[in-house]
């Protein structure tokens, strides 16, 4: 780990992977329950995550740069269901990277187990991990200048979909009727790092 002075108050922890993250932010969470960390916000990111609102950043960097990184706790929380009809535009274009037919897509797609890595982009984005590897997909190289709220999109290692129309470049491969972001909601976020996702197919 490597933990950067941000102003006063803050440190940005990078480490090397998203998966250490998501285990470093988990581990900052306990710490935090506990009591033994005081810290106003922890915001993860791909390999990194910020603490906001720190007493001794300098110190709190001694430690976290000299100790070992738990592995990630498994959470006993409800996984989120979110029903999708894989009829994206780019569906076909996603099987032939993956050289398998459509129908595979969706069938590998709705088989993986998800964990939002960490939100971003817009509110209630949420940026899942989950496929293996080889499935990674390219972002197009010209984003779309509207993508439909409620679109299920692959880029790199990560799954999204996004909570409102906005620009955009994933490859999309279905749509969901679920809403994200809802401010009339506690929380307004259906997603937050962390949560189990699980995709099911419905007929389009």
């Amino acid at each position: 780990m490597r933990a950067l002075p941000v102003g006063d108050r803050a440190l940005l922890v990078e480490v090397s992977t998203d998966e250490e993250a998501q285990a470093l932010h988990a581990d900052l969470l306990r710490r935090r329950a506990e009591g033994s960390l005081s810290v106003r916000e922890l915001v993860p990111a791909a390999r990194t995550v910020l603490l906001d609102g720190l007493d001794d950043p300098a110190g709190l960097a001694a430690r976290l740069t000299t100790s070992k990184l738990p592995p990630a706790p498994a959470r006993a929380q409800e996984v989120v269901e979110i029903p999708v009809r894989y009829d994206g535009p780019d569906l076909a274009a996603v099987a032939g990277h993956w050289a398998v037919s459509p129908q595979e897509v969706a069938r590998i797609h709705a088989a993986a187990e998800f964990r939002v890595a960490f939100c971003g982009f817009a509110p209630g984005f949420g940026y899942l991990t989950g496929l293996p590897a080889r499935y990674g997909v390219p972002r197009h190289a010209t984003p779309r200048t509207t993508v439909p709220a409620g679109s299920v999109g692959l880029a790199g290692p990560y799954t999204g979909v996004y909570p409102r129309s906005s620009p955009g470049g994933w490859q999309l491969i279905g749509t969901t009727d679920v809403v994200l972001w809802d401010h009339a909601r506690v929380p307004a976020a259906l997603l937050s790092p962390g949560t189990p996702v699980r995709f099911v197919p419905v007929e389009s």
